[in-house]
């Protein structure tokens, strides 16, 4: 079990209780992503979701404990995506195409917004030390991914067995959120894609020639 999937875990819900519980995180997920999580009220979720203030007190206590179950429900929705992406990643050219979906997804929006467990972290990182674990967990999480895929290249004898698959992913999980960062305060994904590049090249150094 992730740290996100540890945080504040509420009692067992009948169907009808777990879908209105889901509808106000989805709300709330929603919102903090493009307003910001400081900028999202209870009164905005309650909008948002179609719910009443006894039904979105009646699971949520306060705002901390709804930003724990967004924190989770990110973290979910992020390891799906990318374990999808990630888990038979076992060449240079299937790390290529993983940087060009994230790119062209991100591109949609030109930028904006972000990743959406990175720009929480940012908010919420030295204020909730609960939601701080999760997050930290799951990026750790995302680069086992990434690093999972460099050793297979390694023991494929396409990565030099001198390289460290671990540093290089961490590397890589910081051009990545780097470059979301300065494409949303650009509106323009050339600084993710510059960033990525870089970052690729430098595995690129790696390669072994065959």
């Amino acid at each position: 079990m992730t740290g996100a999937e540890r945080t504040e875990q509420g009692p067992r819900l009948t169907p009808r209780g777990a879908a209105t519980r889901r509808r106000i995180i989805e709300a709330a997920a929603d919102l903090m992503y493009v307003r910001g999580v400081s900028a999202t009220t209870l009164d905005d979720v309650r909008a948002a979701s179609g719910t009443s203030k006894s039904q979105l007190y009646n699971h949520f206590a306060d705002k901390e404990q709804l930003v724990r179950a967004v924190v989770r429900l990110r973290s979910e929705q992020i390891m799906e995506r990318e374990q999808v992406a990630l888990r038979r990643l076992r060449s240079f050219n299937g790390l290529v195409r993983w940087r060009d979906a994230i790119v062209q997804r991100n591109a949609l929006r030109k930028g904006a917004y972000g990743c959406v467990i990175g720009s929480i972290a940012g908010e919420v990182s030295d204020q909730d030390e609960v939601a701080r674990i999760a997050l930290a967990e799951t990026f750790e999480e995302w680069e086992d991914l990434i690093e999972a895929g460099l050793r297979r290249m390694q023991d494929a004898g396409t990565l030099a067995a001198g390289a460290d698959p671990r540093k290089l992913a961490i590397g890589l999980m910081a051009a990545l959120q780097g470059g979301y960062l300065l494409a949303q305060a650009a509106h323009d994904v050339t600084p993710m894609e510059i960033a990525l590049d870089m970052a690729l090249d430098h595995v690129r150094m790696y390669l072994s020639a065959r």
